[in-house]
């Protein structure tokens, strides 16, 4: 047995490895992270994966890169009943933190002199979230939803964010009839 060739196998086949994991692993994250702190692709469904995992049901709606200490991730995740949990994740996928966004919790809002709870707070159907979606997509000419929430002051009844076909991100604002009443683009 040839004992000098199997030495240069030993070195060559790590150092080669270790070349392609670290080239593959850069162009990744390149492909993965966008410059606004979206993941896309397979980091996504990962990510997304282990924060559904972490409160047992739900769906995946926002999946964002974190300039948080000690957190690397943030995903939104849409449970069955329409309540909304914040999930920190940290670069091994571990859980940070998770802040239920319901009626139940004691945020406030300060403009009001009343103790009603926000009323972002409140859950929506799943027949608003489709008809505040396809209202908002048809305002900026056509996308996919990426996000429903109920609207933040009693004028405004849904908040939708939309993809345009372009690439383009909106914010669209509706009232309770789904006419728009702002529609901004995100720079």
């Amino acid at each position: 047995m040839n004992t000098s060739k199997l030495r240069a196998k030993r070195v060559l086949v790590p150092a080669v490895a270790t070349v392609a994991v670290l080239g593959i692993g850069g162009t990744v994250w390149a492909t993965t992270a966008a410059a606004d702190g979206t993941v896309d692709g397979s980091e996504r469904d990962r990510v997304a994966a282990a924060a559904v995992e972490a409160v047992g049901s739900g769906e995946a709606v926002d999946v964002e890169t974190s300039d948080d200490p000690g957190e690397t991730y943030e995903v939104e995740v849409r449970l069955p009943d329409g309540a909304e949990v914040d999930v920190a994740l940290d670069g091994d996928l571990g859980v940070v933190s998770q802040d239920r966004d319901d009626d139940t919790d004691d945020d406030r809002d300060d403009d009001r002199d009343d103790d009603r709870d926000d009323v972002d707070d409140r859950a929506l159907s799943a027949d608003e979230r489709t008809a505040a979606g396809e209202a908002a997509v048809a305002a900026v000419g056509g996308g996919t939803v990426l996000d429903v929430e109920a609207g933040d002051d009693p004028a405004e009844a849904y908040e939708v964010e939309v993809r345009a076909t372009d690439g383009t991100e909106w914010d669209v604002e509706l009232d309770a009839d789904l006419a728009v009443l702002d529609k901004r683009a995100d720079r």
